[in-house]
C-alpha cells in the first residue's frame, strides 16, 4: 500500500496560495467588458430608469397601431359631433376627455389625441431610429477608413466632413418640401415623405459620428493587436471590419443614444414648420403646430405632445448619459 505523500514547508504554504491565485485568475477572467460595463450601468439608478422607459417608448410604438386597433381608436376618423360649430373647439370641459377619448380630441377636426399620439410615437421613432442607422452606417465606415488610411485620404474625408457640416440642413430640408408631399414607397407603403425625412437627416448628420470614429481609430491602429494582424498578412479591409470596428462599438452605441433624441427633436421641428410630416399623417410636430391657433382656449392639445417629445428626449438622453460612464468611466 502506497502512503500518502506529505508536503510540508514552502511547498504546503505554496499550494493554498496557488489555489487562491488560480481561483482569483479565473474570477477575473471571467468577468467580461461587458458585464464590467453592465455592472456600472445598474449602479446609476438615474440611467436604469431612463432605459425603462426608452423600452416602454420603444414598444408602444412598435406596436402602436395594434394598439389603436385594440382600443378602437382611428388617428383620421373625424368626431364632429363632438365638436362645438361656433368655436370650433371639444364640448364639455378638459378638452372633450370621456370614457371614449382619455385624452380629449383635437380642435376643429375632433380626432382622438391618444390615437393621434400613438401614432406620432411610431412616426417620430421610425424617423429618429432610421436616420440614425443611415448616419451610423456612412459615418463609421468612412471615420474608420480615414482614420486608418491616413494621408490623402484622411484629407479627403475630413474635408468632406468639414462641407457637410457646414451645409444648412434646415433650409435644405425646406427647400425640397415639395418633394416631401404625399405619395407611398416601400413594400409596407412607408409614405414618400418619411423616407425622404429619413435620408435628410440620417445623409447629413453622418459627420459628427465620423469625427468621432477617425479620433479613435487613430488610437487603436498603432495597437498590437493590429500590428499582429499585419503580420499575418491580414489586409486593410480585414483589419478594418474585422479588427478595428469591433473595438468602436462602445462609442458608436453610446452615439446613437445620444443621436436618436436630437433625430426626434429635429423631426418634430421640420413638422412644426410644415415641412416635415405631412397631414393627414399624424406626427407630435405636425400636432404642435395645430395647436398654436387654439393653445389660449385648449392649451392641453398642446401639452400633450409637448410633454410626450419631453418625456422621449429625456429619456434617451439620460440613458445615453449612463452608457457613456458605463462604457469609458473617464469621460465622467
Amino acid at each position: 500500500m502506497t502512503a500518502p505523500i506529505e508536503t510540508t514547508g514552502a511547498a504546503a504554504d505554496a499550494q493554498p496560495e496557488a489555489v487562491l491565485a488560480g481561483a482569483g485568475a479565473a474570477q477575473i477572467e471571467g468577468r467580461s467588458l461587458g458585464r464590467i460595463a453592465w455592472n456600472r450601468f445598474k449602479k446609476d439608478k438615474i440611467a436604469v430608469v431612463g432605459g425603462i422607459v426608452v423600452i416602454l417608448l420603444v414598444l408602444i410604438a412598435a406596436f402602436a397601431r395594434p394598439l389603436q386597433h385594440l382600443l378602437g381608436l382611428d388617428p383620421n376618423a373625424f368626431h364632429q359631433d363632438l365638436i362645438d360649430s361656433s368655436t370650433s373647439l371639444p364640448k364639455g370641459g378638459m378638452g372633450g376627455m370621456s370614457g371614449d377619448h382619455p385624452l380629449g380630441v383635437e380642435p376643429k377636426f375632433g380626432r382622438d389625441i391618444l390615437a393621434r399620439i400613438l401614432e406620432g410615437s411610431w412616426v417620430s421613432l421610425v424617423v429618429a431610429f432610421g436616420a440614425t442607422v443611415l448616419s451610423n452606417v456612412i459615418g463609421a465606415i468612412l471615420g474608420v477608413v480615414a482614420g486608418y488610411y491616413g494621408g490623402r485620404v484622411d484629407t479627403v474625408i475630413s474635408r468632406l466632413m468639414d462641407t457637410f457640416l457646414a451645409f444648412p440642413l434646415l433650409l435644405f430640408a425646406i427647400s425640397i418640401s415639395a418633394t416631401l408631399q404625399g405619395g407611398a414607397f416601400g413594400l409596407d407603403g412607408l409614405p414618400l415623405h418619411i423616407c425622404v425625412l429619413i435620408f435628410v437627416i440620417g445623409f447629413f448628420n453622418w459627420p459628427y459620428l465620423g469625427r468621432i470614429v477617425r479620433g479613435q481609430t487613430l488610437a487603436l491602429r498603432e495597437r498590437e493587436f493590429v500590428d499582429a494582424a499585419r503580420g499575418m498578412g491580414a489586409r486593410g479591409p480585414y483589419i478594418l471590419f474585422r479588427e478595428l470596428l469591433p473595438n468602436l462599438v462602445g462609442p458608436i452605441i453610446v452615439y446613437s443614444t445620444l443621436l436618436i433624441p436630437t433625430n426626434i427633436i429635429f423631426e418634430a421641428s421640420l413638422s412644426f414648420l410644415g415641412v416635415g410630416i405631412q397631414p393627414p399623417q399624424a406626427s407630435w410636430g405636425g400636432m404642435l403646430n395645430q395647436a398654436v391657433d387654439y393653445f389660449q382656449v385648449d392649451p392641453q392639445y398642446m401639452i400633450v405632445p409637448g410633454l410626450a417629445i419631453f418625456v422621449t428626449v429625456l429619456a434617451f438622453n439620460l440613458l445615453g448619459d449612463g452608457l457613456r460612464d458605463a462604457l469609458d468611466p473617464r469621460s465622467r
